[in-house]
This record gives C-alpha cells, structure tokens and sequence, in this order.
C-alpha cells in the first residue's frame, strides 16, 4: 500500500474520506471543534491561514487559533490537538487561502520560483510547529493557463518540502469547467493526496435564473435518460456529475477526489423551483442569499428531495424556494462516489451541520460510504 494510501485511511479497513472544513470565525459563534461527531469525521480542514506577499504564511486569527478558549484548551489549533490524541485516526490539516480576497497573494508568489519556496518553507514549519498533518491550497481560483501553470509548479515547490510519506497536500478546486481547464490536473493530482472538489454554488445571486445549487446531475440530463453516462455529461446545465467527469477526462485519478457537499442553502425569493427568474431577490441571513443547513427546511416550508438529479428543496416562507442538499441526497452522492471510485465527501461547513443525528448530512455520508 503507497503511503498516500495509508494516510487516507480513517479507522482500520475504512478507505473513504469524509471531511470537513472548520473556518475559525466560527468560534466567535460559540461553536468549537469539539462539537464535532469524529466518528464521522476523516479529516478536518481548517480555514483558514493567509498568504503575505512575500509567500509567508501566517495564522489570520491569532487569537481564535490559538488563544480563545475552546473545549478546555486554548484556540481552535490547540482543541483539534488535544481530539487527535482521544481520535487517533483524525487528520488536521491547515487550510491556506479562502476566499478571493484571501487568495490576493497568490497570483504573485506562484509566479516566483523564490516566493513559491518561501511559501513551502513557511508551510513546512508551520505545520511542524503546531503538529499538524499538512496543509491545504485554497486558492480562488487560478483563472488563466499562466496561473494554472504557476500553481502546478507551487504544488512542486510544496512537496519538496513536504514529502509525501510525511504529510498530506491538498488543494480545493472549482467544479467550474472553464476554471478548471485552466489547471494541467493531471500533473496537480501528481502532488496531491487529494483534490476537494467544490461541487456547489452553481446557481445564486449572481445568475440570472433560480437553480439547484449542487445538483449531482443536469436537469437536462436527467430527464433526457436514466442512464448514468448520460448523466456524467452533465453539458447542459453544471452538476456535481458533469465536473467529476471533466476531471477524469483531463487526467485526475478518481480516488484523489473528494466530491464537495454544500452545508447550507441557497435562497430565490417569490419562485417556487429552479429556472425562474427571482421575484424578490435572495432570502438567507443578512441578505446573504444562504441559509445554514440546521436551519432548513425554513418554518411553513415544505422539505421535497428530488432523486433525478439528487437534489433537494423546500418551497414557502421566508426563503422561497432554498435549493440544498438533505441526507437522502448525500446518500446518493456517497452512492456515486463509491461507483466512480472517489476518494469520498467533504463537508462545507461542519459547524453549519444539524446537531440531530437523524439529520446530519456529516452523518448520513459516513454511513453511505462505509455500507454496502
């Protein structure tokens, strides 16, 4: 067995990943690492350290990470140390970048071959220093084949100073076709343990019609036939399906994908399902357009789980219509995963979770992956 192999293993005989990602705002919330169910949990991502320009990295909340009081222990870094040593098979991995505007630096250090290695060296003794697993590239979003290129050659730098047998290197990448393309996958997968593959957000407040947000499959692909290779082509619509089958296509071997699992919703006021124009804008807290998943369905909505493209909805109250995913749904991405041979789900986010077992989304992908 490769040693990437053996890091991917959760409990003993179990070979899928299941994730998730914990942005250390939250502990502003009162939410901390130890709320988390790590019988479910693989893997935890946290979000996130920030770049400077010179390609150092460095922890963007001090005191959250490191500082704050949380399950006993000082910082949301310090909580996740003391869970690994009660959860032996718990990876913690340090995630860098985040959002656009958290990502400025790295057009600027990818592009230098003395900056790409002060951004490994910096992430080497970092992850030493606070005895974590390694380190996810979090970068919104390499968007021409320079970029691209120069992100395949910070991956290198990265691994010369993070070998493989030792730690784990990570990146998340957009199911966005055209983003995509823009990365040579198969010499990024060469260095990675694993690509988190973002397989949400396809309709919002930035498009023009409502629309399931992380549909698994295309609307038209789905009613056009039952079959799955029609439905892997997912090119009428974006789907979940469609950008795992770009990334096969260009190279990535499938175990090093982990397919992505929104935990939250997206809102189109005065619709009642996908391809309307929004009436009302977007509902969702402050304006967001989103709702935390432990808050759906909304109160007076009616919960609807649409199997042909693995999607589910609620209708009516204050969101309108809110497109998510539900545990039914998840079951049937875990169901997909383990068909195309994935490497299993992560989780965006796992604070936004339901604490109710029943209704876990967390809960529901563990058992799906690692049942018949």
């Amino acid at each position: 067995m490769s040693s990437s192999s053996r890091k991917r293993i959760a409990t003993s005989g179990v070979y899928f990943t299941n994730a998730v990602y914990f942005p250390n705002h939250k502990i502003y919330s009162g939410f901390t690492p130890g709320m988390m169910n790590y019988s479910c949990i693989s893997h935890v991502f946290y979000g996130f350290a920030s770049v400077a320009m010179d390609g150092s990295i460095f922890l963007s909340d001090e005191w959250a990470d490191t500082q704050a009081p949380c399950d006993g222990v000082q910082g949301g870094l310090g909580s996740l140390m003391h869970l690994k040593q009660a959860h032996p098979h718990l990876r913690v991995v340090l995630s860098v970048g985040g959002g656009a505007g958290a990502s400025e630096a790295f057009p600027l250090v990818a592009a230098s071959a003395l900056l790409r290695d002060n951004f490994a060296r910096s992430a080497k003794g970092l992850v030493e220093a606070s005895g974590l697993d390694g380190i996810d590239i979090y970068w919104e979003y390499p968007s021409d084949p320079q970029q691209g290129a120069d992100f395949v050659a910070l991956l290198d730098a990265v691994r010369q100073w993070l070998p493989d047998d030792q730690f784990l290197v990570t990146a998340a990448l957009p199911a966005d076709r055209s983003l995509l393309s823009c990365v040579d996958v198969r010499a990024a997968a060469s260095y990675l343990d694993s690509v988190n593959l973002m397989a949400y957000d396809f309709y919002g407040p930035w498009t023009h019609r409502s629309g399931h947000h992380a549909q698994l499959y295309s609307m038209s692909s789905s009613s056009s036939s039952t079959s799955t290779s029609s439905k892997d082509k997912g090119d009428d619509s974006p789907s979940a399906a469609g950008a795992v089958a770009h990334l096969l296509s260009r190279g990535c071997p499938a175990s090093r994908i982990n397919l992505g699992i929104p935990v939250y919703g997206r809102s189109f006021l005065g619709v009642t399902g996908p391809g309307h124009r929004p009436k009302g804008g977007h509902g969702g807290e402050d304006g967001t357009g989103a709702f935390e998943y432990h808050q759906l369905p909304r109160r007076g909505a009616k919960e609807v789980t649409d199997k042909r493209v693995g999607a589910a909805s609620c209708v009516g109250g204050d969101g309108g219509f809110v497109s998510y995913d539900n545990p039914d749904t998840v079951k049937m991405k875990a169901r997909f995963c383990k068909q195309k041979g994935l490497g299993g789900l992560f989780y965006w986010t796992g604070p936004a979770d339901a604490q109710d077992t029943s209704r876990s989304l967390v809960a529901a992908g563990f058992r799906a992956l690692h049942t018949s």
